[in-house]
């Protein structure tokens, strides 16, 4: 498939994660006294060894099975990942707080069972969150794209620049 060029299109090498994958593992505690995307990246999955951050360091795209983020409200768990330089998260399902702290912060965030079944770690992976589509090599997986307000806040780059230039 051609890659078009979109704002709202991200993607690349995938990481895959299984279930339960847990905010105390995506960043411990100890490391939350920053908000630091970069600082804190240095840190992300952590309790995994360092093959699992060095392997994150080089993908694009987080991919996990069920409850995503669950545990500690901290949205330090899903800047770290930004800092780590990962354009997207897509899983069967995430801790509702994740995801909101995903959208927040300018992370996409894309809920489909079906394509996490079809990711391997040597396929690409690419999200349209315009158009609602998670692109798997050759295949395409469907989601209900994003509310206009909500693609307003991930092309500003989180909640906090969108707010920023609505009210400058």
């Amino acid at each position: 498939m051609t890659e078009k060029a979109s704002t709202t299109r991200v993607g690349g090498k995938p990481i895959v994660f299984g279930n339960d994958i847990n905010t105390d593992v995506i960043i411990p505690g100890r490391y939350l006294v920053s908000i630091d995307p970069a600082e804190l990246a240095e840190h992300a999955f952590e309790p995994l060894g360092p093959e699992v951050q060095q392997q994150l360091r080089s993908s694009d795209v987080v991919v996990a099975g069920r409850n995503f983020g669950c545990g500690s409200a901290r949205e330090q768990a899903a800047s770290c990942l930004i800092g780590a330089g990962i354009k997207a998260v897509v899983a069967e399902s995430f801790s509702r707080v994740f995801f909101r702290n995903s959208i927040n912060t300018g992370l996409i965030a894309v809920e489909s069972p079906e394509a996490v079944a079809a990711i391997s770690e040597d396929t690409p992976v690419w999200v349209d969150y315009e158009t609602g589509v998670v692109e798997v090599g050759e295949q395409r997986f469907h989601f209900a794209p994003y509310p206009q307000g909500i693609q307003e806040i991930l092309a500003s780059g989180g909640l906090i620049p969108y707010l920023m230039r609505r009210t400058a």
